[in-house]
Formats: structure tokens, C-alpha cells, sequence
């Protein structure tokens, strides 16, 4: 293990002068990148996943299953939970937009489905996971935005044909697109610098990526202890917003 820090302005510090050597840095984040958005991880105490008042488990409701067998109370919990249309980005996604377009980043890789990344200025995003902001009819192709699933109810349907619109993101039990497999991994093996961002690796294709980096530089920013800090020349076990506040 690397440098250990928990400070905000050491882990700034530290994460500046990593970025001013970096030629080629990626960045690899999931749900606590968002969290400074007022959009809820998955596992912490506060997270999605130890939320209540649903019939069902949110592991549950994010299944294709059950996406194909209860319609209705899918919608119901995306539009109401999934959706976060008030949700701005906060300093880690701007300082990443700003690493690109300085030539220091050249892409990041994230879990998350919110579209923040790119509202941020970032041009180079893959989205592993797919995105609320786009919605497809299954029988025409036809996309739609987060706004117009959030003004319909029940089974959305497509207005050009009256086929199913069905959200483009990655329910439990579907596969990732190859596209997006191919691309990450092409970045991470290229990158003289990965950074590991707000997501504790525990959910697998999209946790595999990290295994094909061979640069020079591994950096993990979680506030909890994860299965990579082992391998990091630094770990910023802080709140993330803070540690990109430079």
C-alpha cells in the first residue's frame, strides 16, 4: 500500500501533483463520484440499497426480471429514484472535464447513469452502465430524454409507433455493451495514470477493468477501504469533491 491520506488538502495536494506528471490518465468512477450531487450510492448507510418504503429490494427492482415481469413498479421506482433530474455536477466533475480539455485526461470510465460527467464539459465519457438520458423505443429505435419518461406514467410508450420505451441502462442479469467493454479497456491499458473514484469494486464485468492497467500511477479515491488499496501508490480516503478542489 501507498500513501494513506485523509486529509482533503494533503489528498489535494498529492492528487495535483499526480495530474501535473500525467500524460495519459484515466479516470474510473462509480455512484460516490455523485454523492456531492445529492444522488445516493448504493451500499452506505444512506444508500439506495438500505433505502425503504418498496414493496420490493432496489436489487431487486434494477433486475431485467423484473424489469419484464412488474412493468409498473419499475417505472415507478426509476422515474422516482433513478432520475435525479435536479442533480448538478459538483467539483470532481468539473476538475475531470477541465483534465481533459488541458490534454491531461484522456477519458473517464464511469458506473454511474446520471449524465453528470458530460453536463460537467467532458467529451470523452463511457458509460458502462448506459444513462438515464436516453430512453429507446424496443420496436422503432427512437430515443427519448430523461425529461419525457418523467412525464409519463405507467409503461412508457412510444408516441411514433406504440412500442415499449425501455430506459439504456444496464439492468442486473444483461450485459454490458461490447463496444463499451472494448473502449474502457483500450483507455486503461494506454493510461500512465488510473484513478479509482467513488465506487468500492465490487461489481463485476465493469470491476475486472481495473486489471489491465500496467502504467505507472494507481490512485484510489473511497472513503471505505477497498480491494485495490493494496496495489495503490495512493489512497485518498476522503471526501472525493474535495479531493478534485484543486
Amino acid at each position: 500500500m501507498g500513501e494513506y491520506l485523509t486529509n482533503p488538502a494533503d489528498a489535494q495536494a498529492a492528487m495535483k501533483k499526480v495530474m501535473e506528471k500525467a500524460h495519459h490518465a484515466v479516470f474510473f468512477g462509480g455512484a460516490g463520484v455523485s454523492t456531492a450531487s445529492g444522488i445516493p450510492d448504493f451500499r452506505s448507510p444512506n444508500g439506495l440499497y438500505n433505502q425503504r418504503g418498496y414493496k420490493y429490494p432496489p436489487e431487486e427492482m434494477l433486475s431485467h426480471s423484473f424489469y419484464m415481469t412488474h412493468r409498473e413498479e419499475f417505472f415507478d421506482f426509476y422515474r422516482h429514484v433513478m432520475c435525479v433530474p435536479s442533480a448538478k455536477p459538483n467539483q470532481c466533475h468539473r476538475k475531470l472535464a477541465e483534465l481533459e480539455q488541458e490534454g491531461k485526461l484522456d477519458c473517464v470510465i464511469t458506473q454511474n447513469i446520471d449524465g453528470l460527467h458530460q453536463a460537467a464539459g467532458s467529451r470523452h465519457v463511457i458509460e458502462l452502465h448506459g444513462s438515464t438520458h436516453r430512453n429507446i423505443c424496443q420496436k422503432c429505435g427512437a430515443v427519448y430524454s430523461e425529461e419525457w419518461i418523467l412525464d409519463t406514467e405507467g409503461v412508457p410508450k412510444c408516441p411514433k409507433c406504440g412500442g415499449d420505451v425501455k430506459p439504456d441502462v444496464v439492468l442486473y442479469e444483461e450485459s454490458l455493451k461490447e463496444e463499451n467493454l472494448i473502449g474502457a479497456v483500450k483507455a486503461i491499458q494506454k493510461a500512465d495514470v488510473l484513478i479509482i473514484g467513488g465506487t468500492s469494486l465490487v461489481v463485476y464485468p465493469a470491476a475486472g477493468l481495473v486489471d489491465y492497467f500496467q502504467g505507472d500511477t494507481l490512485v484510489v479515491c473511497n472513503l471505505e477501504a477497498g480491494p485495490r488499496d493494496s496495489a495503490a501508490d495512493l489512497i485518498c480516503a476522503c471526501d472525493i469533491a474535495k479531493t478534485f478542489d484543486f
